[in-house]
């Protein structure tokens, strides 16, 4: 057991020297927190990045990640449906080959190696495909 010293931990909340004996996995949990918060006020120092994120400069949107609502969900999907609608009327060739690209996450190679085809045409293919979803999506 060793004896740690409460005011030396919480100053705010102990104005006077409280010592109380703790186990040794509680102390090396303290100082494995202090440290750490000791790494992360060098890196604050090193980053010169002494800011808040309760500035009000739009910082914090950027870094804070927020559940997305029930709007944005359905939104989304209905979003989702309008383009994969679009895509399913474009040609045959460009449609395949835009659903293996972006939905099953293959390479041109891979869909022109299964097409038999060059991968250039493939290439070709999938830009004028997303130019054709451009132009009916603005």
């Amino acid at each position: 057991m060793k004896t740690i010293n409460l005011r030396d931990l919480y100053p705010d909340v102990y104005k006077i020297d409280t010592y109380v004996e703790v186990s040794e996995e509680v102390l090396n949990a303290i100082q494995a927190a202090q440290r750490m918060e000791a790494a992360y006020d060098r890196r604050m120092y090193r980053h010169k990045a002494h800011y808040s994120l309760d500035y009000g400069n739009g910082i914090e949107k950027a870094t804070v990640s927020h559940a997305p609502t029930p709007e944005d969900i359905f939104e989304a999907k209905q979003q989702q449906e309008r383009l994969y609608a679009a895509v399913m009327t474009l040609p045959e060739k460009q449609a395949k080959r835009l659903y293996a690209h972006f939905y099953l996450g293959m390479t041109p190679v891979e869909i022109a190696h299964a097409e038999g085809v060059d991968p250039s045409s493939v290439r070709r293919s999938i830009r004028n495909g997303l130019k054709r979803l451009a132009k009916k999506f603005c």
